[in-house]
């Protein structure tokens, strides 16, 4: 068992520190780690589960709108007024209960979809190491970490080789720090406990052994209530809901006061007036918003699973349907991603087993980021009997991708008492620091027309569409540490030749992209010769190239133009990748990125979606907002058409529900001080709005135009307020058309006028979901099931509520003559003829004024 821990535990050494713990070496057995998880919970920042449907349900009646509902509630009882008490309370607890079982049965969906993706990590249990959920593990187990892993928890550092973990997310320091067993001083601050690894933060290349010291809540990152990754960006779907709330209110305060002020110059009751307002203010707001947002978008994330995309974030879904520039690498996205050799060559070009030879010794022994060119070398070497067993490493230069190489030391086999150093790399880098090249057995100096001789050998060679690695040796003396300043003065051996071919379904898939109005950009580290023989083959307009040096040496005002124009990018370092997303973005272009690496990460963050694929490292995964179960830009397509889906469909609410709620609210407001009564009791304004939502909770299911999908879509709130103002008093005509008939045509008092109007307004508002849902004419695009079935339902309760007793009396109505129902009805079928013609010249004028 654990023992109290005395002193910081940064400070203490080994055996003290397992002592601490109640470890050891070969790591806690199953049974005490299960002990120790009932006791301490969860490796998690916050349980998803804990009082998970308390908290959605207190988020149904947490808004302004349903507080001032309740106090209106309050204030009828305090008056007596019973019934229109238990109305309001009864109306609020039915939209409250029906948006919390959507968006429960939403949430639980989402929570499934997540465990998906989970973080695992490799603990030491018993002497064996397993893989196990990273939310499993408690303090004193012991955590292998290798470069690319996201470090689960807090921990001090056992074991290390060539340890370099990224600490940006805790200290705000980019330069990764270099971790080693031993002890810092007690009073160090976070950054300066160099034996100690911090959870959220990144593995950046060697591999460790780290025992466990705090999980959960109780780690650095826990403390300071913050998520690995850092506050999560609001999405523009998000600013735009915020913004259309703020559009809302404001309308809301202007009707509100104008009816209450109304209301007393005409001497009617305050209280009856008021609660009238409060209704009127209620009806203008769509409350179900936040369910039917959710509740749409977790609909598309579980059919985008279907096809293979896993959304992490659920909010970024809208964004994914917005993006219309796609930056990707093509490894493995546009290529097989199967890399192999295709040669191993001396200086001159010739077949060498000697340069395969050194290069399978250099991959063999690497601790540091998994990658498939190594993988491609070992399988090359076993098909030629060749490996690297029998060299004694004696030390490892990781890779970085500044130096863009890495270099293995291991004790010479030609020169006992020597070691020999081991470096490939780039062709660029690796050649900066050779001073001679080997032709056969004899090392040439390396001069200028050498070097310009074997650059014009790998132009042929990348022009073909090789990828090519140099490599280099160096004799040296033995010693306890090399560094990057040993890295000089080497000899050339020779190239790497790896061929990756273009996947035979990218070119059609680039056009599918590029026909829902998305552009590809090409990212990639290779040179510009092999980027742009991948373009080629893939039917990609190479046009204008960059180079990272022309990045690094454009002005900053300039480069957002340059990468506009530009569609390859070769020779491309991690820092600039970012650069080149918020470029774009400046342009007003809403950007996704896909990646898979470690050096992915800032980029993932910085677009306006991050997307990244299951097999992708933690750092990148946890990183991402999409995660595709398959590295293919046709399961990207059928993403990027659910999210369009998800966001038309969205969008149907808020601009039906909002139009429709202003021309009832506007045309009540009008009729106001023109009657000698309300035009509705506030308890039908509250159930006419009940009810006229219920349809909408089917929107999620809803068909979409293949015309909506097919275009980029970005949120507008101009767009919603613009189709508000036109659709809404376009109703209030018809409304006022309907009060001169009630009250001049049919002479109607004031209960059955107030039935009248429920009636049509009831009815008029579900039937005209049917034709805004669409831009083509009503009947050329068919509604989901579920949306027709809940609107014809609706649509019957609006004509028959007043015949049912118990009802009627409730909310006050009164049976209408079937006269009365029969001009409503005429009145209803007008409005909709009506609303299809100003729909055709609303569209048709958008469409001009988008094109002119």
């Amino acid at each position: 068992m654990a023992e109290p821990v005395s002193s910081p535990v940064w400070a203490l050494d080994q055996p003290a520190l397992l002592k601490a713990f109640g470890s050891s070496e070969n790591g806690l057995s199953d049974a005490e780690a299960a002990s120790r998880l009932a006791a301490d919970g969860p490796n998690s920042l916050e349980d998803e589960n804990r009082h998970r449907a308390l908290r959605l349900l207190l988020r149904q009646v947490e808004s302004p709108m349903v507080l001032v509902l309740l106090f209106g509630a309050g204030l009828a009882m305090t008056l007596r007024e019973w019934s229109d008490a238990i109305i309001i309370v009864t109306v609020v607890a039915a939209s409250a209960l029906l948006g919390f079982s959507q968006e429960y049965k939403a949430s639980t969906a989402l929570l499934e979809l997540k465990k998906r993706l989970a973080l695992s990590a490799k603990v030491r249990r018993g002497g064996a190491v397993e893989t196990v959920p990273a939310v499993t593990i408690v303090k004193g187990d012991i955590v292998e970490l290798a470069a690319g892993n996201l470090v689960p928890a807090d921990g001090v550092v056992l074991k290390a080789s060539d340890f370099l973990v990224s600490e940006a997310t805790l200290t705000g320091e980019s330069m990764p720090v270099e971790k080693r067993p031993g002890t810092s001083a007690p009073e160090a601050p976070l950054a300066k406990r160099l034996n100690c690894v911090f959870g959220g933060t990144s593995v950046r290349s060697g591999t460790a052994s780290v025992l466990i010291t705090a999980t959960g809540r109780a780690t650095e990152v826990g403390n300071v209530a913050r998520m690995i990754t850092g506050a999560e960006g609001e999405t523009e779907f998000a600013r735009g809901i915020k913004h259309f709330g703020y559009l809302l209110i404001r309308v809301m305060i202007v009707m509100v006061l104008f009816v209450l002020i109304t209301s007393q110059l005409l001497h009617r009751p305050l209280i009856e007036s008021l609660l009238f307002a409060v209704a009127l203010a209620i009806g203008m707001t769509p409350e179900l918003l936040p369910a039917i947002v959710t509740v749409t978008l977790s609909t598309g994330a579980r059919a985008m699973a279907k096809e293979g995309v896993i959304v992490r974030r659920l909010e970024a879904l809208e964004n994914l349907g917005s993006i219309n520039i796609l930056c990707t690498d093509k490894t493995g996205t546009l290529t097989e991603g199967a890399v192999r050799v295709d040669a191993a060559v001396d200086c001159r070009g010739a077949a060498d087993d000697a340069v395969l030879r050194l290069a399978v010794t250099n991959a063999a022994l690497e601790t540091g980021i998994d990658n498939p060119m190594d993988q491609a070398l070992l399988e090359a070497g076993k098909a030629r009997g060749i490996s690297g067993e029998g060299a004694k490493k004696l030390d490892e230069i990781p890779y970085d991708f500044t130096r863009k190489r890495l270099t293995i030391v291991i004790e010479s086999p030609a020169t006992p008492g020597k070691a020999l150093m081991i470096t490939k790399g780039s062709f660029a880098t690796i050649l900066a620091v050779c001073g001679s090249w080997r032709d056969g057995k004899t090392v040439v100096p390396l001069d200028k027309a050498g070097r310009a001789a074997l650059s014009a050998y790998l132009d042929q060679q990348c022009g073909q569409g090789f990828r090519l690695l140099a490599l280099a040796t160096k004799e040296a003396e033995i010693k306890p540490d090399y560094t990057l300043a040993d890295e000089n003065d080497m000899v050339l051996e020779g190239f790497l030749l790896f061929a990756d071919p273009p996947k035979a379904e990218a070119r059609a898939a680039i056009a599918s992209l590029a026909a829902l109005g998305i552009s590809l950009k090409v990212i990639s580290g290779d040179n510009a010769p092999v980027t742009r023989h991948v373009a080629d083959a893939l039917g990609i307009p190479s046009g204008q190239l960059l180079t990272g040096p022309e990045i690094a040496a454009a002005p900053p005002d300039a480069l957002p133009v340059m990468v506009e124009k530009a569609t390859l990018f070769a020779e491309i370092d991690p820092q600039q990748k970012e650069r080149i997303i918020t470029a774009l973005q400046k342009r007003g272009h809403a950007v996704g990125y896909m990646g898979d690496g470690i050096n992915d990460a800032p980029a993932l963050r910085a677009a306006d979606i991050g997307i990244s694929v299951d097999t992708a490292v933690d750092v990148a995964r946890q990183t991402a907002d999409i995660i595709l179960l398959k590295r293919d830009l046709n399961v990207l397509r059928m993403g990027v058409e659910s999210g369009r889906r998800t966001f038309a469909n969205t969008m149907k609410y808020i601009s039906m529900t909002t139009s429709a709620n202003f021309g009832n609210m506007l045309s009540m407001a009008l009729a106001t001080p023109l009657l000698p009564f309300l035009p509705l009791l506030a308890k039908q304004i509250l159930l006419n709005n009940f009810l006229s939502d219920l349809p909408s909770m089917a929107i999620a299911g809803d068909n979409v135009d293949a015309e909506r999908i097919s275009g980029v879509q970005r949120w507008s709130i101009r767009d919603v307020q613009r189709f508000m103002l036109v659709f809404g008093p376009l109703s209030s005509v018809f409304d006022l058309i309907t009060f001169a008939v009630l009250l001049y045509g049919f002479t109607a008092r004031e209960a059955e006028f107030q039935t009248a109007w429920f009636t049509v307004s009831l009815l008029t508002e579900v039937v005209i979901v049917l034709v805004l849902r669409t831009r083509k004419p009503a009947w050329q695009s068919r509604p989901g099931n579920a949306l027709l079935l809940l609107s014809a339902a609706v649509a019957g309760l609006a004509l028959g509520l007043p015949y049912i007793p118990l009802v009627a009396r409730l909310f006050g109505f009164v049976p209408l003559p079937l006269s009365v129902l029969g001009v409503l009805v005429l009145i209803a079928v007008a409005y909709v003829l009506t609303t299809e013609i100003a729909k055709a010249l609303y569209y048709s004028w958008l469409s001009r004024r988008s094109t002119a």
